[in-house]
């Protein structure tokens, strides 16, 4: 945790995926895409919460279909 704001920096493809309301296999699928970014720690994929809050900054922009 971020000790300056009180707030993660990185979390798990599974919490992104919770936050987002989607499946974790979804998420995956999301960043196979490119939809979503992530970074690797180690062997560990994790999502920066900025990005997972620019991702449905820009869903919120979409035209409806």
């Amino acid at each position: 945790m971020n000790q300056n704001t009180g707030r993660e920096l990185l979390v798990t493809v599974r919490e992104a995926g919770r936050r987002l309301g989607v499946s974790r296999s979804t998420a995956y699928e999301l960043l196979r895409q490119g939809a979503l970014a992530s970074v690797r720690i180690g062997s560990s994929r994790r999502v920066v919460v900025a990005d997972l809050e620019d991702f449905v900054q820009r869903l919120k922009e979409m035209p409806d279909e």
